[in-house]
This record gives structure tokens, C-alpha cells and sequence, in this order.
């Protein structure tokens, strides 16, 4: 008989409410602002540039108009797209420079900037480290003129240190547009950080395991999902395939416990394969498949399968 029960076990997963924190503001809330009060409430999302959010709010139609998250960041996006260039340059030179250490250093950060580098660990570059990354600086900003600027958010420092380095060789128009999308992802960021959805605006997430071996639904295969937290890992929830490859009982996350941020599935494809006809190795090429994957945004469906054998696999975000 197929084995279909979801083990939950929810004392290793702390699960959040609908209830918005002081530093966050519920949705529905924030709609019903003034445009004037709606201004106030975004002036930070893009650094030191609070006339994006009175451009992309001017009056009530506007307003009546937002039904989501996307939309309130669409209309902002908009807003620095229709800006002049030389508008649009100055807001990227109100960005920061990246890997600050000393203290006098951090003088005139936002406290959005500097939650941002904190999370990357950027005050902890060594000394040849932050000796490189000050003399690329140094040349990126005589190149193009603007300081460099990348979403630190979820990043880290070696991230920090391979971008600046390939994209110091950019032409102008290259980096001027990537600079832009980087303002583009901070201010998302720091959108979705500070609010909070109802259960009828979050997005889900869920799986489907094909046996590319068997050409079949790869049924009765136990995936576990565990959300990582600076890397550590917090089990969320046991899971065995059905008949048609995928979860029992819907989604793997939805409503208030579908959260951006990094998880991790991880397919038992070995205790999987030692069940069907397909030869395998005495010590199997893939035992434990472990696939790491972000949730970015939290009113979008996540689709993550898994497309193996016991010789290989692929994934995707599917729909």
C-alpha cells in the first residue's frame, strides 16, 4: 500500500503569524494610506531618495490601483525608470560604498545599509582582502563615476570581491544598467522586509519527483525540507511521494509559513532506487540529494522538482 503520510513536526520550525512586528506593516494597512502617508512610509526603499516614492504615488487613483506587493514595487520601479539620467545617476551616488570597516567609515549609512553589510559580513575582510577591494574601488569609481553597488542582502563577502572584480572591466552602459538593477533589488529587498502579507496574498511552494531511469513519477520517494538560517538548518517538514511523484496534501509551504528566504530539500533517491528494477551501484553514485534554493518572493508560486537517476539529476523553477 502507498505510504503517503506527511510527518510534521513543527516544534523544529518556528512558525510566524499573519501579526506585523513594530519594524513591519501589514499590507492591507499600508494600502489604505493617503498617498502623502504612503510617501512617508517608502521614502527609504530607495538609499536617500524619497522623491521615488512621491513620484510613483502622486494621488489616490494610483493608490486605489495597488492590490499587491509586486504592484507597489512595480510602480516604484517605474517611477526611477521615467526619472531623467541625471536623476537616475544620482541615485546611484547615494549608494554607499560597500566594505566599510572603521567606525568613522560608517558615518552616514541608513540603517538599512548597514543591516545589509552586516548580514554579507563585509567589516570582516581580511587585510588582503580588503586591501584588494579598496584599490578595485578605487578604480571603479575613477571609471565610471558612481560607487559600486551590489545587493549584500544574501550575499557574501566573496561574492562581493568576484563581482567588483568582473564588473570593473564593464564598458559605462553596461555597468550603468547593472548598477540600476542592483538599486532595483536592494529596494525589493527592503520592500519585502518591512511588510508584512495576509494569508490570501502568500504564494506556496511545491515539488515533483520524475525517475528519468524509469520514465514514471518517481512514487513512494521521502524528501525532507529544512529552511537554512546563516547556513545552519532548521527541519521543516518529512514528506513521502505519491502514486504521481508529488507531496501528499498540497504544498510543501503556504500561508503564513511561506517565507522568503534559503531552503533546502533533500531527496532519499538511494532508498528510492534499491526499491525499483533499476541496477544500481554497490555504493550508489547518488544516495542523499540535497538541492539549495531561495524564495525571493513571497506572493509567487515556487515550483522545485527533481528530474534523477542514479547517475545524475537536474532542477528547475518550475510552475
Amino acid at each position: 500500500e502507498l505510504y503517503c503520510d506527511v510527518v510534521r513536526q513543527h516544534t523544529h520550525y518556528a512558525r510566524t503569524t499573519s501579526m506585523s512586528t513594530p519594524s513591519t506593516i501589514l499590507l492591507t494597512d499600508l494600502l489604505s494610506l493617503s498617498p502623502l502617508e504612503l510617501q512617508a512610509k517608502l521614502n527609504g526603499i530607495y538609499e536617500h531618495s524619497p522623491w521615488v516614492a512621491e513620484s510613483a504615488f502622486p494621488d489616490e487613483t494610483v493608490v486605489q490601483s495597488l492590490k499587491s506587493l509586486q504592484d507597489v514595487f512595480r510602480v516604484m520601479k517605474k517611477a526611477v525608470g521615467g526619472a531623467s539620467l541625471d536623476r537616475k545617476i544620482t541615485l546611484l551616488k547615494e549608494h554607499p560604498d560597500l566594505c566599510k570597516r572603521a567606525a568613522v567609515d560608517m558615518e552616514g549609512l541608513t540603517a538599512s545599509s548597514r543591516e545589509e553589510q552586516a548580514k554579507a559580513k563585509l567589516g570582516q575582510l581580511t587585510e588582503e582582502e580588503y586591501s584588494f577591494f579598496t584599490k578595485t574601488n578605487d578604480e571603479y569609481r575613477s571609471k565610471f563615476g558612481f560607487p559600486f553597488i551590489l545587493a549584500v542582502r544574501n550575499a557574501t563577502k566573496q561574492t562581493v570581491l568576484q563581482a567588483i572584480k568582473a564588473r570593473v572591466k564593464n564598458t559605462y552602459e553596461r555597468e550603468f544598467a547593472a548598477s540600476l538593477a542592483q538599486v532595483h533589488k536592494i529596494a525589493w529587498m527592503r520592500l519585502i522586509a518591512m511588510i508584512d502579507l495576509p494569508e490570501s496574498n502568500r504564494g506556496f511552494l511545491t515539488c515533483h519527483v520524475l525517475d528519468t531511469a524509469g520514465g514514471c513519477p518517481a512514487a513512494n520517494m521521502r524528501i525532507e525540507l529544512y529552511r537554512l538560517n546563516d547556513g545552519r538548518p532548521t527541519f521543516i517538514q518529512s514528506y513521502v511521494t505519491n502514486e504521481d511523484g508529488r507531496l501528499c496534501g498540497g504544498p510543501a509551504l503556504k500561508g503564513n509559513d511561506f517565507q522568503v528566504g534559503t531552503y533546502q530539500w533533500i531527496f532519499y533517491v538511494g532508498d528510492y532506487f534499491s526499491s525499483t528494477n533499476v541496477d544500481t551501484s554497490g555504493c550508489p553514485f547518488l544516495n542523499e540529494v540535497p538541492i539549495q534554493f531561495g524564495i525571493d518572493d513571497p506572493e509567487a508560486h515556487y515550483h522545485v522538482p527533481l528530474l534523477v537517476s542514479p547517475y545524475g539529476y537536474s532542477t528547475y523553477r518550475g510552475s
